[in-house]
């Protein structure tokens, strides 16, 4: 019923409608919702990346995946209990994408830069995700798209160990600075005022 940009038709999915001259557009925010969240949790986080390892292979993960092939990165590991949905996933992406299983990880960790839960695991009345982050180099970011709780214990696990992280709050908002630009024609900064006021509602 719409019209998807280039974004939208290579992830396969929209989450933001518009209307432009009687046309109904959409597009994908995720994108770059989750690469502007990087970069201001971590700026530069891109150039010395390595691997990446994408826990899950859901439509976040198409979207995850996605961002992290627009930024250069080489090699992403999509890590999924269903290897099938993995094996998708190389097949939309191309050969950038490396389906593997869990017992993958120890050995998969050593080298990667960049670590991204894409599942619920972590999320409140959902099952922990439980992974040893100790093979990690120490200057790995781990990222984690769950927002309920504010830090999933994936996160925690990771500060405990000094390594940098990058929440699913953040993400959230850059991902809606998008489309609240296509609806109002105004384009809203991500401050830390509207964090808190946000982190406030969330926690009621």
């Amino acid at each position: 019923m719409s019209e998807p940009d280039d974004r939208a038709r290579a992830v396969g999915a929209s989450n933001t409608l518009w209307y432009d001259n009687g046309r109904l557009c959409s597009t994908n925010t995720d994108v770059e919702g989750f690469t502007a969240n990087l970069d201001a949790a971590v700026p530069g986080w891109d150039k010395h990346a390595g691997d990446a390892v994408v826990l899950g292979a859901g439509g976040s993960a198409r979207g995850i995946v996605y961002g992290l092939i627009e930024r250069g990165i080489g090699k992403i590991h999509v890590v999924n209990r269903t290897p099938e949905r993995a094996a998708a996933l190389q097949a939309r992406f191309g050969q950038a994408v490396q389906p593997a299983n869990e017992a993958a990880l120890p050995h998969l960790l050593t080298r990667t830069g960049l670590l991204v839960n894409t599942t619920s695991l972590g999320m409140t009345g959902q099952p922990p995700l439980v992974i040893d982050l100790e093979p990690l180099p120490q200057q790995a970011l781990v990222a984690d798209l769950v927002y309920a709780p504010l830090e999933t214990p994936l996160l925690a696990a990771a500060r405990a160990r000094g390594l940098a992280t990058a929440d699913g709050l953040g993400m959230l908002l850059h991902q809606a600075v998008r489309g609240f630009q296509l609806w109002f024609g105004v384009r809203p900064d991500v401050t830390p005022q509207l964090r808190t006021l946000v982190e406030t509602d969330l926690v009621k």
